[in-house]
């Protein structure tokens, strides 16, 4: 098991690596979080959901997702509450402290889930959450060290040095943590490194000498993770992959509160032709941008009323006059519509709101959540897409006469009367790589030829053989044994 000294210290990321380094060498191996808190979720084969770093760790694998990797998927909704999926299904919205309550009830799911995947694998490598030194929650805890006791599996334990103060952080860890605890950590790694590795020796033994732990490997910092899916938010900040050509298309995409599934946003981003924006609250969104993005999100009204708060509105009907193209998806399509309701409370208290009114539809929350993996056409081109589902609420309305894209017989979104507004409840629609190049060439942008699927293989495939340079990968795989 990584546990890591706080939160984006790059856990996700060294377990896909090792999940990958792990298939290179024959190995049947599967990932696995007990408990994750995200909006990036990533739909099962079974409909299910669970985060979308688990998916991504599923790939370097070789398999597809599965609930049973990610047990417990905490989606926050607003600032003190989050819906609570357990084993791919919604099963309650609770307060912080109804969940620190109801969380000893999870932990039977949660080792149900890993002995399952663990008796029908030769490994398998878990994720933590956030930080052990959290002694605070140490009580009933299910994602930390209160699992790795329940389940007896080894700790490894890793470090951010690319944030300072990484002796500080496993030190600190160490001296903090219950000597039972403590015990099962077996060593720990330093991550993020930047620069000559051996100018951080002496930093190294002090912290095997300080702890007892031994110290499996120092990894440099690895500039091709920037092509990987993010699990939080902050990723969409990360700097460009490479320099826009001259003349790359602007697409600007709303920074909402509650933003979900922004990995939708990464084939994007590393298209050459293209200038992704993120425009943050309280910034104007850009005029010369040809097509403004409006994300999924957790809290459609509540992010819909964000939006209004930060002028955007204003900006969007503008934008739109001025011949500019608006793509909402999911949540974001819901917003665009004539009204929102939610008269059960679903998402919030229960009411209706005034949507931005650019498509003639309307949208109504339900209990019943849609979650699937779809294979799609988009209407207006007949190009093949792939992408899941994973919504609350249904919307209708005279403008879905114009669907977005066809599942089947069945019609999914609308588009306006005239073709510059569409919306779609699709999720990860650009991976598909024929349409992607066909929709951003009606924008004009400059198109490479590029296969966003075989990108991410070769990440995968970098980092494996980054971590296995830089690390002691026999001695780290033995702790399984």
């Amino acid at each position: 098991m990584l546990q890591g000294t706080g939160s984006n210290v790059g856990k996700s990321l060294l377990v896909a690596g090792l999940c990958r380094a792990a298939r290179r060498r024959g190995l049947k191996v599967a990932p696995f979080k007990p408990q994750n808190m995200s909006n990036n979720a990533a739909v099962t084969a079974d409909g299910g959901e669970i985060g979308r770093a688990q998916a991504l760790q599923a790939l370097a694998c070789g398999l597809a997702p599965m609930v049973d990797m990610n047990p417990v998927l905490l989606k926050p909704e607003s600032e003190s509450g989050s819906q609570v999926i357990v084993q791919g299904r919604r099963v309650a919205t609770l307060k912080a402290r109804d969940y620190a309550a109801f969380k000893p009830q999870l932990l039977a799911p949660v080792l149900e889930s890993f002995h399952r995947l663990a008796g029908a694998h030769d490994l398998v490598i878990v994720e933590g959450a956030g930080s052990p030194a959290e002694v605070n929650l140490r009580a009933g805890d299910i994602a930390n060290m209160g699992f790795a006791s329940a389940a007896n599996v080894p700790v490894i334990l890793a470090g951010d040095i690319d944030r300072g103060g990484v002796i500080a952080q496993l030190v600190g860890t160490h001296a903090v943590l219950a000597p039972e605890d403590a015990a099962l950590v077996k060593g720990f790694v330093v991550n993020k490194f930047r620069g000559d590795p051996r100018l951080f020796d002496a930093g190294y033994e002090f912290i095997q000498a300080r702890t007892g732990w031994r110290g499996f490997g120092v990894v440099p910092y690895f500039p091709a993770a920037l092509r990987l899916p993010g699990e939080d938010a902050q990723d969409l900040r990360r700097a460009r992959l490479a320099a826009a050509v001259p003349g790359a298309v602007k697409i600007a995409c709303l920074a909402l509160s509650r933003i979900a599934n922004f990995d939708d946003l990464d084939p994007l981003r590393a298209e050459p032709g293209v200038e992704l924006v993120l425009v943050e609250p309280g910034e104007a969104i850009p005029g010369d941008a040809a097509l403004v993005i409006i994300p999924g999100s957790k809290s459609t009204r509540g992010d819909l009323a964000f939006l209004r708060a930060q002028g955007w509105e204003i900006d969007l009907q503008a934008h739109h006059r001025r011949g500019g193209r608006i793509l909402g998806l999911c949540g974001g399509y819901q917003m665009l519509g004539r009204e929102v309701a939610d008269p059960e409370g679903i998402e919030g208290p229960p009411g209706a709101m005034p949507g931005l009114g650019l498509l003639d539809i309307t949208t109504r929350m339900g209990r019943q959540k849609q979650l699937g993996q779809v294979q799609a056409v988009h209407a207006p081109s007949g190009l093949a897409v792939e992408g899941y589902e994973i919504h609350l609420g249904r919307s209708q309305g005279p403008d879905q006469a114009r669907p977005f894209a066809r599942i089947g017989n069945r019609a999914d979104g609308a588009v306006s009367e005239d073709g510059r507004v569409m919306g779609s409840y699709l999720h990860g629609l650009f991976s598909a790589d024929k349409f992607r190049a066909a929709f951003l060439a009606g924008l004009g942008a400059k198109v490479a030829a590029r296969s966003h699927g075989a990108e991410i293989e070769a990440a995968l495939d970098g980092l494996a053989a980054h971590l296995e340079a830089h690390l002691d990968i026999d001695g780290l795989f033995a702790l399984g044994a």
